[in-house]
């Protein structure tokens, strides 16, 4: 049999892989072709030590309460140059006396297979597609012995695969941008800028295809992400004793800050107490000037104990924006000196207007990029895309080399240890929960956001009965969704390249876009020339006057995904009903109604009459009940 390496020549594919469930020896590889192992047969359940959770991921948890499911999943590259590999896999269970012939081992009432495609390019809904088909005609042969049908599976997807360019439509199939902003509506945005922060962010839903979807969907909006942004984006080791990982910790600058966090396992919270000195307070963080790019890696703060738990935003009844916070200056006015590997310096030289500086050497990606420097390399460097995440991984969330990741899950253990993540996204109640007051605050959408998400969710509104849409359709389709995130990206881009450019990225908030510059992406992107952002205008696609029309907004998006709005929300609903059903608001359940709301607004009213007070190093740490007053936006 030949290498690996040579195996990827003939074609996208690499295997096919049939994963079952044995009822001694739990989920194993059952068949592949060609065999994972040169040296190893088609039906050897031997795996390589960088795929050992194959079987775990193409059989997810949960899957014999289903009939049948589909998986998207990612494994590390086995060596050379190969990048990440994708994995779909479509689950389907059958009645054990409903085979035709049953095998020995059969024990069980159902059996429960996966069958597997692992290619080297990710066009998901097009091997999924195909795979659904081959795999219904393999349980309905109800002989799993007859494997010439996979062979032929192989064979077919590479021979009509083959010089497949990962541009079009057919990169996105199956991943629809409209039912997810009907689903989540202006959290979408939401979603976008968290992953632009390169936050831990864990999916959580079931069934794990609902899961994928979700995820991928979200991703598929950030222009060239899905075609070229993920080849590195399972760079990981899996975990097999305390030695290795003690020897990961080795081979990672400046890991020596937090090597006793390096054995976290799953009953292990002490990532906690990560960000804060000994004697309890919070650690401030260093200017980006005066630190290398190792930096990312460091696990990020975590809440306070006595913080409270919430939806990831808060009631905000600021309408007008402040001005952009006091940053430290950027390399538009003292060069900067990064670092990210070893003996290699990279210096930024003052930028002109509307261009940027000369670079004696750029951050390299890895990613083939276009000619505005997209993808953003957000999953390279450890920040990790895991499309599902089996429960035998759980120790990457807590593992040193990996500063961040974007993963989905669909195990309830996964979510209770919510202190190994920046933010859970309940896929089945469209809400993201973030524990720390401070996140929140850096990711409240501006009025200029509100617009974007509003102007898109009315798009998509007004034609979601337009059954010629998905086809022929422009404004409000999947498309048009996908461009209008591409204008968001590039004027953002655009705007961090003018020297006065303050006032610009305040319409993008002030204090997202002061940590956003210095994420990896941002230094990466930011250290190389791109001369196509010339083309690009600067400023928000949404920036303006600020209007009676933007204070309801505000109101609405308040109102609608908050604890205070919804009770304020809630008291004008039973007061509404209360008057309908009697005539008038008379009786005592109807005047605590009117207490109630009155109260409310009153309060609300208040607020809004504040001037919001932007939180200094020297004060002390925010109320996490009421964020919104240490917000400058």
């Amino acid at each position: 049999m030949e290498s690996h390496g040579k195996e990827e020549l003939k074609g996208p594919v690499l295997h096919i892989v049939v994963v079952g469930f044995h009822h001694k020896k739990g989920c194993q590889v059952e068949y592949s072709y060609p065999p994972l192992l040169p040296e190893e047969g088609h039906d050897s359940s031997s795996l390589p030590e960088e795929w050992k959770y194959l079987p775990f991921l193409a059989l997810p948890d949960g899957a014999h309460n289903y009939q049948e499911d589909t998986v998207y999943f990612h494994l590390p590259p086995l060596g050379g140059e190969m990048k990440c590999v994708y994995g779909v896999s479509c689950y389907r269970q059958i009645e054990a006396k409903a085979l035709k012939v049953r095998q020995a081992d059969v024990t069980r009432e159902t059996v429960q297979k996966s069958v597997c495609v692992l290619s080297r390019v990710p066009l998901y809904g097009l091997l999924q597609a195909k795979l659904q088909l081959i795999t219904h005609a393999y349980f309905e042969e109800k002989d799993f012995s007859q494997i010439s049908i996979l062979k032929e599976l192989y064979e077919h997807m590479n021979g009509s695969l083959k010089g497949t360019t990962l541009e079009g439509s057919q990169v996105y199939l199956g991943l629809s941008p409209r039912d997810l902003i009907l689903h989540f509506r202006h959290k979408v945005l939401i979603l976008f800028k968290l992953i632009l922060l390169e936050k831990k962010v864990l999916f959580y839903v079931s069934p794990v295809n609902r899961l994928v979807g979700a995820l991928m969907t979200v991703l598929s909006l950030f222009p060239g992400m899905i075609e070229h942004g993920l080849a590195d984006s399972s760079h990981y080791r899996p975990k097999s004793s305390v030695s290795e990982d003690l020897s990961m910790v080795e081979c990672v600058p400046g890991s020596e800050d937090f090597v006793s966090v390096s054995v976290t396992d799953i009953a292990n919270a002490t990532m906690e107490l990560v960000g804060e000195s000994l004697d309890g307070k919070a650690v401030p963080q260093r200017p980006a000037a005066s630190e290398g790019d190792n930096h990312h890696l460091r696990p990020p703060s975590r809440t306070s104990p006595d913080s409270s738990e919430s939806d990831w935003e808060t009631l905000d009844p600021s309408v007008l924006e402040e001005g952009a916070p006091k940053d430290p200056a950027e390399a538009a006015e003292h060069p900067e000196t990064f670092d990210p590997e070893p003996g290699i310096p990279i210096t930024v030289q003052p930028q002109a207007a509307g261009g940027q500086g000369g670079v004696t050497q750029g951050l390299v990606s890895g990613l083939e990029e276009d000619q505005y420097g997209l993808p953003l390399a957000v999953f390279t460097k450890g920040y990790l895309c895991l499309p599902y995440m089996a429960l035998q991984q759980h120790h990457l969330l807590s593992d040193v080399t990996v500063r961040g990741f974007v993963a989905g899950a669909t195990n309830i253990l996964f979510r209770q240890q919510r202190h190994l993540s920046d933010a859970v996204v309940d896929v089945e109640e469209a809400r993201i929960h973030i524990q720390d007051a401070e996140l929140r605050r850096l990711l409240a959408l501006t009025t200029a956001d509100l617009r974007f998400a509003d102007y898109l969710l009315k798009h998509v509104m007004e034609n979601r009965e337009d059954v010629f849409l998905d086809g022929t359709g422009w404004e409000g389709g999947d498309e048009w969704i996908r461009a209008q995130f591409g204008l968001y990206v590039h004027a953002l881009l655009s705007s961090a390249l003018q020297e006065d450019n303050e006032r610009l990225l305040a319409d993008y908030g002030s204090p997202f876009v002061s940590a956003w510059k210095d994420t990896h992406n941002f230094r990466v992107w930011y250290s190389n020339k791109h001369p196509a952002m010339a083309e690009i205008s600067s400023g928000h696609p949404f920036q303006g006057q600020y209007s009676v029309a933007d204070v309801k907004l505000r109101f609405s998006h308040s109102v609608q995904n908050s604890e205070r709005g919804k009770k304020i929300g809630n008291a004008m609903i039973t007061t509404s009903r209360s008057v309908v059903q009697t005539g008038k608001a008379v009786g005592q359940s109807v005047g605590g109604a009117l207490t109630s709301a009155k109260s409310a607004m009153s309060s609300w009213f208040s607020n809004l009459a504040q001037p919001a007070v932007v939180s200094s190093p020297a004060s002390p740490n925010p109320d996490p009940a009421h964020p919104s007053l240490n917000t400058a936006n």
